[in-house]
């Protein structure tokens, strides 16, 4: 039984983990998550697929809000530009999947430079505000702008082939977004644990002691910017191929406020935590359909028609939960768990 958390080197703190069991499970993890595709059915590999492209947007939004401290309501304009980025670069210009995929996280990053300025100098309410509306004045440009997104019309995406491997199937697409968030996974836990991340968290914890120590506060800040931006294009060019058809519809604002409900019920500022919210936020709407239809009648005829709304709401409530019963997330949860088990019976 491991008694101690004792660290000889500064490698020792900073490794992602120094446990073979933490490994074996990560490993067997893995393994199950690449194979499962191929043996469940198709609802549930929807479900799957949604989870990897949800996970990965979640995990850039965790870079800015959860590390870096700064809210945000803009998650569903880079999501839009993401996926604008990436159809109008395959879709109209005909270029490769993999230059289409670099046009999605470049775009949200160069507009996060924009949204990014006015954060050296807004922060808490201002900042969420001033996101919110850069959310809107991008879904309006690209209305707006018919000859090169298409308008209200949108742009029709098909499944890429990269590299010779096709992806058109459901099982093959997955796959892709599994590898992409797993990719996700491991460049967040990278940074957390770098200068760079290091530097975002204590402009979370206190800015002025982070200035104070030497953190240039306007270059981090924008760093984290384009950082979540280009993570958040990624995970929005995922979500249009999966719809298929890219179009403002698609990308609602309540994108945003479920990407917010996923840290909150996860945990503020960690992966781990991102990935839990995001299993957990998923899986809810599933777990609301699956309750309304134990009572039948009515509660079924509300939740066909306003889907929605029900969601908004549910959304609203573990939110209220969470922040008071268990402020710290899923994640916490699962670290006092883990904690209770490995030093049982001596701690209770």
């Amino acid at each position: 039984m491991r008694s101690g958390d004792f660290k000889e080197t500064y490698a020792d703190l900073v490794v992602l983990s120094d446990s073979r069991l933490v490994w074996a499970w990560a490993a067997a993890l893995l393994v199950a998550l690449v194979v499962a595709p191929f043996y469940v059915n198709a609802y549930v590999l929807s479900l799957l697929t949604l989870i990897f492209i949800t996970g990965t947007g979640a995990l850039g939004l965790n870079l800015l809000t959860g590390m870096t401290g700064l809210i945000s309501l803009g998650h569903a304009g880079f999501l839009l530009l993401g996926a604008y980025g990436y159809a109008i670069a395959v879709a109209k210009y005909h270029y490769p999947p993999l230059v289409g995929f670099v046009a999605a996280g470049a775009a949200p990053a160069l507009f996060a430079i924009v949204v990014g300025l006015p954060s050296l100098r807004l922060r808490g309410l201002y900042l969420a505000i001033t996101t919110l509306a850069f959310s809107y004045i991008i879904a309006n440009l690209i209305l707006e702008a018919r000859s090169f997104t298409g308008g209200a019309r949108g742009l029709t995406v098909l499944r890429p082939e990269i590299f010779g491997l096709d992806f058109s199937s459901d099982t093959a697409f997955a796959l892709l977004c599994l590898g992409v968030a797993l990719a996700t996974l491991l460049a967040c836990l990278n940074i957390s644990r770098s200068r760079i991340g290091r530097a975002f968290m204590a402009i979370r914890d206190n800015d002025i002691a982070a200035r104070t120590m030497g953190v240039n506060l306007q270059a981090f800040k924008l760093y984290a910017f384009m950082a979540s931006a280009f993570i958040t294009g990624l995970a929005g060019a995922l979500m249009g191929i999966y719809l298929s058809y890219v179009s403002v519809e698609g990308f609602p604002f309540l994108l945003s406020i479920e990407a917010l409900a996923i840290l909150i019920v996860g945990g503020l500022g960690s992966s781990l935590g991102a990935v839990l919210g995001t299993v957990f936020i998923v899986l809810l709407p599933e777990a609301i359909r699956i309750l309304f239809g134990l009572f039948g009648g009515g509660l079924e005829q509300i939740l066909s028609t306003g889907i929605h709304e029900i969601k908004s709401m549910a959304y609203g409530l573990v939110i209220i939960f969470a922040l008071r019963f268990e402020p710290r997330g899923l994640v916490g949860v699962w670290r006092d768990g883990k904690r209770l088990w490995t030093y049982w019976p001596l701690r209770y």
